[in-house]
């Protein structure tokens, strides 16, 4: 054997354990799946997290859920399907939204005491976030049966993973009013927020609801994000002023996730800290204490804190 084929030799055995490498994650998903699928599954509802848009960001204990479920209960019955048949899953699907809910949820508690296990699923994302399931998730537990989660994917979580927003806290406040009046009234209550600010969106309606913003909240740091995690997923980021002038330019299409940063220190009036101080101090807090809980969670000078608790003290005195 020559030095050539020697190191064609090498070649290929290195070759044949990088595949063996490769191949281990995919042989231990597979054991992993089939100890899932071979547990019994009790009677209970299920809240299973689905894909918002790739149809890989799925867990295998939702997949083995649903694959076992008695019952796959979905909005859409034939949006659902696609994904259980994607995965050969032939559950049994029964349609459950806002229209039939009053209907379907004694059917679904009766279908538990049974000892049959129903599995919920959104037409994306995760149950009971913005969706009309959190009616039943109450009434089964109102009935003294088993709830059980599978979680997994969120638009929420995704959209404020790549907005850029702080997310240490933050508010999600769904659908914002359709109509102006009522969506400025809205974001007004919304105004003294200490977090990041999440709302669903249409994109027919996107452009109205960063103006309304922008005109109530002021010029923070906001992002449009849309269709996440799929082909034409796509983060719009800037102040609220540059958003508006971008999305007047374009002709948005697919589901938006819309997140406005927290108020800037300026937008914090002096009015607006010694109701925050008025809270604690009410409680019996010390100024101390109180000056610390406020600083903290408004995330403000401690100074400017300080200098009007103190002048409040006087003035309660």
């Amino acid at each position: 054997m020559n030095q050539e084929d020697d190191k064609k030799e090498i070649s290929l055995a290195e070759a044949h354990k990088v595949s063996e490498q490769k191949a281990r994650p995919v042989a231990r998903v597979s054991d992993v799946m089939e100890d899932l699928l071979n547990q019994p599954l009790l009677p209970a509802l299920y809240l299973v997290a689905t894909p918002i848009g790739h149809l890989a960001d799925i867990s295998l204990r939702a997949l083995a859920i649903l694959a076992k479920a008695d019952f796959v209960a979905a909005e859409d019955t034939r949006h659902s399907r696609k994904l259980l048949q994607n995965y050969g899953i032939s559950s049994e699907m029964i349609s459950y939204h806002d229209h039939n809910g009053d209907q379907m949820r004694p059917k679904v508690i009766k279908m538990i005491k049974e000892g049959r296990s129903v599995a919920l699923i959104s037409d994306a994302g995760t149950p009971l976030i913005s969706d009309p399931g959190y009616k039943l998730a109450k009434v089964v537990r109102d009935a003294g049966l088993r709830v059980e989660v599978a979680p997994g994917a969120s638009s929420v979580m995704a959209g404020l993973c790549l907005s850029g927003m702080p997310t240490d806290t933050f508010l999600f406040e769904g659908f914002l009013p359709a109509k102006q009046v009522a969506r400025s009234k809205r974001l007004e209550t919304l105004k003294t927020i200490q977090g990041s600010l999440v709302f669903f969106e249409t994109a027919k309606r996107i452009e109205a609801v960063v103006k309304d913003a922008l005109a109530t909240l002021g010029d923070r740091d906001a992002s449009v994000l849309r269709e996440l995690t799929k082909v034409h997923e796509e983060v719009i980021e800037g102040k609220l002023s540059e958003l508006k002038s971008q999305i007047e330019e374009r002709d948005l299409k697919g589901e938006i996730v819309f997140i406005i940063g927290p108020p800037l220190e300026a937008e914090i009036t002096d009015e607006d800290i010694n109701e925050a101080l008025k809270n604690h101090l009410s409680e019996g807090a010390s100024v101390r204490d109180s000056v610390s809980e406020v600083m903290t969670g408004m995330n403000l000078p401690k100074k400017r804190v300080y200098d009007l608790a103190l002048k409040l003290k006087k003035e309660l005195d």
